[in-house]
Order: C-alpha cells, then structure tokens, then sequence
C-alpha cells in the first residue's frame, strides 16, 4: 500500500515549508516594511552589531535588525510579531536596542531573532515654556546634551557617551543632579509606548498612571517606549573631571575616611555627585575619584577631602558644559570592552574603618584572580540618588547616606569566565557579609549596573514586584513582552 508513503512524504515538505519560513521571517518584515530591515549579507549589518559596548551583545547575531523611524512603524513591527508569531520552527521572538551599553549577552541584542534597533528615532523637541524635552525613544544623551547646551538646559541622562535613553531611563538611571533630583526616571513627565497588541497609548501621572510609574524602573516589560517627555534642568557651566593617584595604604585610608565624611548627611550637598575607584589592571593598582559639581564653582568645599590629596598623576577637573563633561569624561573610559561584567549592591554610608575593610576584601580579591590574562577589576562606590519616591525602585524617599558598591571585572579568554565570575562574585559576598555584620547592608541592586544572575526588580520588594506583575497583566495580557522578549529582567517565573 503507498498511502503511508505518501503520507510522510506530505509531512516532510510541511516540515520544510516551516524550516524554510523561519529563513524568510525577515524577507517577509522587509517587504511589509520597506527600507526599514538590514540583512546578516549587507555591509550595514556589522557595523551596527559591531558598535554594542561589550563583547558579550558583539557576540550575538539576529537573523536581521528592524531600524524603525517614528511609532506607527513600531506599531506595524508588533502586529507583524503577532500574526507571525508561530511562522517559524520556534517561536519569534525580538530584542530592543537603544544606547548598547549593557554587559551581559541577550540585553538588547538576540541570536538568531529579531533586533529592534530605536536609535533611528532621536527627535528633539522642546515645550513652548522649555520646561519639557520630548525625545525620540532611541535617543542618546550624548548627542542630545549639546542641542540643549544652546538654550543652557540639560535633562538627566548619562554621565558618559553612548547611553540611551530607553534602557537608562525605564531601568532608574544616575545622573550628576541625581542628589537633588533623584533618579532620571523620577523626573520623565510622559511615555508613548506601543503596547504588545500594537497600540500605541500615553502613559503620564494622569492618564495611565500605573503603566507610567511602571516604566519608572520596570524596564522592558511593558512595551516599547517610542517617546519621553522628560524634565528639562537650567544648566550653564559645571565643574568636575577625574583624579587619579599612585595607590598605596595611606591613600586608601584617605579615600574611606574622605567618602565616608562626604556621605554623611550633616554634610550634604545636592550639586556634588562623585564616586571613589579602586582599579586593578596589568598586574597593578591604582585609585582615583570622579567629581561633578553642578553649579560653576571651581573647588567647592564639600569636596576638599578629596582635592586635599597631594600628587595627583592625573586632574582633568575644569568647568565645562554638560555636554563637554560627559565627552571629556569619557576620555577616561575604553571605547568598547571585551569581556565584562558587573555586579551591584547596596548599603547604608559606613564608618572609615569598614570602607577600608571594603578596599581590602577588594584588593585580596585581585590578587587571587590575578593569573587570569588581561584581568581588570574595579571597584567603584558612589552615592545614591536621592529620589523623590515616585517610581517604582521600592526605595524610601529623602534618604542621603545610601551607597551604591560596584564590582566590575573584564578578562580576555573565554576560558577565564567561570573563575573570573565567581571571582567577581565573591568579593561583593564578602563584602556584604560585612556590611550585613554592621548592620548597614539594603537588599536593593540598581537594574541598569546588575549582572544577568541578580534580582533587581525582585530586589524592590515583594509590594512592588507584584505592582509590576498587575501592571503587565493589564496592559500586556498576552505576556508578548515576558515571551518574546527574552532579555533583560523579566517580571515572572523564579526569582533570584
């Protein structure tokens, strides 16, 4: 009998016309969308997936990258995902790019799905009365720092080139006027977000008001934000730059007991915004401090802990404009990293002597990962904005002691990852243990500086998290973002 045959043979071409749909997924976008689809065989194609910030979203090839120019072509992109949704031999699924500049692999780049790439949409417009910045949602702060220089206003983006405004803005974001403001996402007025059915709503403390304080920390779980309406500052000169000094004990002790009183709250000053660094390259250490201080004042007193050191082997510390500051501090930072990544936490300011315990679990740390070819580790404090608690981050509002510890480690060889994470991973352990013995220890982890194994939305509280969760229910039922969108930090399933 030849009907068994013949049967598989039919189910082997129906097998194959699926295989084959998943090769044309982007033929097919590319038609429906016209001009907008750049193809893995055009010469485009690498060098955008060549300008993400780490080696680990480099590394990673989607089938094409969608380039839209205004929100009705998000929208159409959206509707495409869904009515294409089981087209292929796996579901399709779709990452969001803004600036490129987080760590780990799968944050706004995807292997083998679709990579939505916002930075095409990066309008400027401002309010009649200048108070209010409408952004494109691909935005980079960089670019848009100057246009404003002009009309000496800024808005609270990032302090170093190439950040977008998308994942910093939905994720917190730090700024340098983050002590009298707070995070950037407490100061965004409106989003214009396409929902996963398509829709295209606005989000402001009026209307919608749950999605819009949802997107204030709640990242990419709710749509795609294709504007920000964001507060503008007055902003003329500032002054601020870099330090850097030969590392010894002395100058250790020095930067505790200097950050230490620079936190305590008695000594409070909403225009300072710095960090202490503590970095290990080539075989060796070295320490330094970044100071910004927002109004034009050449050495304010609130930082003479720290312009007091003697010998500096490098000051870049001038008055400039927001978006001469961020170039020049950029400067000091690479271009691109290979193989990085980082780990967060938070903690209430302790005394001198802790911070010195901090630096030397730190140091220690090196020194056991110090084999490891092209090793760098940093370790970096700096304070918390002060954040007016209209936001989603679970954090109280008014406080002025809370530091933010990160540790950063990059390394060459893909064979090192395993020991240089969890050598990463056990200085920010010890250091918790010690903070925790104090008393001084926070459960929140800051999402834009959080590694991929960290909880930071889960970190905002058990009250927050399940906000989020009703939030996306609502306006997301069909969980197209918690599915499709494997990246970053999603709000279901097993946490921490």
């Amino acid at each position: 009998m030849l009907w068994r045959p013949l049967t598989q043979l039919l189910a082997l071409l129906s097998l194959a016309s699926v295989v084959l749909s998943s090769s044309s997924i982007c033929d097919r976008l590319r038609s429906q969308i016209p001009g907008r689809v750049v193809l893995p065989r055009e010469p485009l194609y690498a060098e955008l997936e060549s300008s993400y910030y780490s080696q680990y979203e480099r590394a990673l090839k989607p089938s094409c990258i969608f380039r839209p120019t205004r929100t009705a072509e998000v929208s159409e992109f959206i509707h495409f995902v869904n009515e294409n949704a089981n087209a292929s031999s796996s579901p399709l699924k779709f990452a969001v790019r803004g600036g490129g500049h987080t760590l780990f692999s799968g944050a706004a780049n995807i292997k083998d799905g679709i990579t939505v790439d916002m930075r095409s949409m990066k309008s400027l417009v401002l309010s009649a009365d200048r108070k209010t910045a409408s952004v494109g949602g691909g935005s980079i702060f960089s670019d848009l720092y100057g246009q404003l220089d002009r009309h000496n206003l800024t808005v609270m983006g990032g302090r170093v080139p190439g950040i977008g405004v998308g994942g910093f803005t939905t994720g917190g974001g730090l700024n340098f006027l983050s002590r009298d403001h707070g995070y950037s996402c407490d100061n965004v007025y409106g989003y214009e977000v396409v929902l996963g059915n398509g829709s295209v709503v606005h989000a402001t403390a009026s209307a919608n008001r749950d999605l819009w304080l949802a997107l204030k920390g709640g990242s990419n779980n709710f749509g795609i934000v294709t504007r920000f309406d964001l507060a503008t500052f007055p902003q003329k000169a500032m002054w601020g730059g870099v330090l850097l000094f030969k590392y010894s004990q002395a100058m250790v002790d020095a930067q505790a007991k200097a950050f230490s009183e620079y936190m305590n709250p008695a000594n409070f000053d909403g225009a300072a915004d710095m960090a202490v660094i503590m970095n290990f390259a080539d075989g060796g250490f070295s320490t330094g401090d970044s100071l910004f201080y927002t109004k034009p004042v050449v050495n304010p007193p609130v930082y003479r802990g720290f312009t007091s050191f003697p010998s500096p082997v490098k000051n870049t510390l001038a008055l400039n404009n927001v978006s001469g500051m961020v170039r020049k501090f950029g400067e000091t930072l690479p271009p691109k990293l290979n193989l990085t990544t980082e780990y967060v936490y938070s903690f209430k300011n302790p005394s001198p002597a802790t911070y010195k315990e901090l630096f030397q679990i730190w140091e220690q740390g090196c020194r056991a990962l110090a084999h490891i070819k092209g090793l760098q580790v940093q370790y970096l404090v700096q304070p918390q904005p002060v954040t007016n608690g209209t936001n989603s981050l679970g954090q109280p509002a008014g406080e002025k002691d809370k530091v933010m510890g990160l540790v950063t480690v990059a390394f060459d060889n893909p064979a090192d990852e395993v020991a240089a994470l969890q050598g990463a991973r056990n200085i920010v352990l010890l250091q918790g243990a010690v903070l925790r013995r104090e008393g001084l220890y926070s459960p929140f982890q800051y999402l834009n500086y959080a590694e991929k194994s960290q909880d930071p939305i889960g970190s905002y509280g058990k009250e927050m998290l399940n906000r989020l969760r009703a939030v996306s229910r609502k306006y997301d039922p069909a969980e197209l973002f918690q599915k499709s969108v494997p990246g970053g930090f999603k709000l279901f399933g097993k946490r921490g």
